[in-house]
C-alpha cells in the first residue's frame, strides 16, 4: 500500500512535470493543489480553535467547580463540547493527513526521482532536488552553498512567522510560552532541513508561504467570526442552576 502511494505521487509529480517543463516547479503546483484540496478541512480547524478560545472561560468555570470530582467535570466538559458541535481532535485532521504526503514526497525525491531526472532541478536555482545542503555545499561552489543555505533558513522563518501572526488570538498568559515554542520549532526545523532533500524544502517553502497568505487573509477573518458568534450563543445561553431538592417530611397525624 505504502509503495503503491509512492509510485502514485512519483507519476502525478512526472505529469505535472511533463506539463510545465520543471521538476522544482512542479513540486510547487503539487504543493498548490494539496493545500486548496486542504482548505475546507483548515478552514474547520480554525473554526475548531475560535470554539475553543471562546469555550475557555466556561471551561475554565467548570474546572473550578468541580476540581474535586474529575468524573463530573469531564462529563460537564463533553456538554459543553456537544453543544459547541466542538472536537478537541478536529484541529490535527490536516496536519494527520500532511504526514503521508510529506512522507511519501521524501521517498520520492529521495529514491525514485534520481533514477527518472538524474539531472532535476529547479530553473538552475537548486541544481538538484534530490541532494540535501550537507551533500550540495561540499559538490557546489560557495554561491550555490549559500542558496541551498538561504533555502533552509527560510524553512525555519516561514514556520515561526505563522505562529508570531496568531499570537494576537492566544490569551496573554499563553504569549510568552508560545513565543519560546515558536522560536524552538524554527531552530528545530532549519536543524532538519539540512539532512532532507531540497525538493522537500521546496514543497515545505512554499506550502508555508501560502499558510502565511491564508493565515492574513482567510483565517484570521473566519477566527473572528466564528468566535465572535461562539461568545454570542455562550453568552445568550441560559444559566444552569444545580438545584438540591430537600425531601419533604410528613407532619406527624394529631391523634384523635
Amino acid at each position: 500500500m505504502w509503495d503503491w502511494f509512492i509510485t502514485f505521487l512519483t507519476n502525478v509529480l512526472a505529469g505535472i512535470e511533463g506539463f510545465c517543463g520543471d521538476w522544482g516547479l512542479a513540486i510547487i503546483i503539487l504543493t498548490f493543489i494539496i493545500r486548496i484540496l486542504l482548505t475546507p478541512l483548515m478552514v474547520r480547524s480554525t473554526a475548531s480553535s475560535a470554539r475553543m478560545q471562546a469555550m475557555q472561560p466556561r471551561m475554565l468555570e467548570i474546572q473550578e467547580k468541580y476540581a474535586d470530582d474529575p468524573v463530573k467535570q469531564q462529563e460537564e466538559l463533553q456538554k459543553l463540547y456537544a453543544d459547541a458541535n466542538f472536537n478537541p481532535l478536529g484541529g490535527c485532521l490536516p496536519v494527520f493527513l500532511q504526514m503521508p504526503i510529506f512522507f511519501a514526497l521524501f521517498s520520492t525525491l529521495r529514491d525514485q526521482l534520481p533514477q527518472i531526472a538524474p539531472d532535476a532541478c529547479f530553473y538552475n536555482i537548486l541544481p538538484s532536488l534530490s541532494s540535501s545542503v550537507t551533500e550540495m555545499v561540499s559538490s557546489v561552489g560557495a554561491l550555490g552553498a549559500w542558496v541551498y543555505i538561504l533555502f533552509d533558513i527560510l524553512f525555519g522563518v516561514l514556520t515561526f512567522i505563522p505562529m508570531v501572526m496568531n499570537l494576537k488570538n492566544s490569551a496573554p498568559e499563553q504569549r510568552s510560552q508560545t513565543l519560546t515554542m515558536g522560536i524552538v520549532m524554527s531552530v528545530m526545523m532549519i536543524w532538519f532541513g539540512i539532512s532532507v532533500p531540497a525538493g522537500v524544502l521546496l514543497y515545505y517553502n512554499t506550502s508555508a508561504i501560502w499558510q502565511v497568505v491564508q493565515a492574513k487573509f482567510i483565517t484570521q477573518r473566519v477566527m473572528e467570526d466564528v468566535k465572535a458568534k461562539e461568545e454570542e450563543r455562550l453568552a445568550n445561553q441560559p444559566v444552569k442552576v444545580d438545584v438540591v431538592r430537600r425531601e419533604r417530611k410528613q407532619r406527624p397525624h394529631k391523634k384523635k
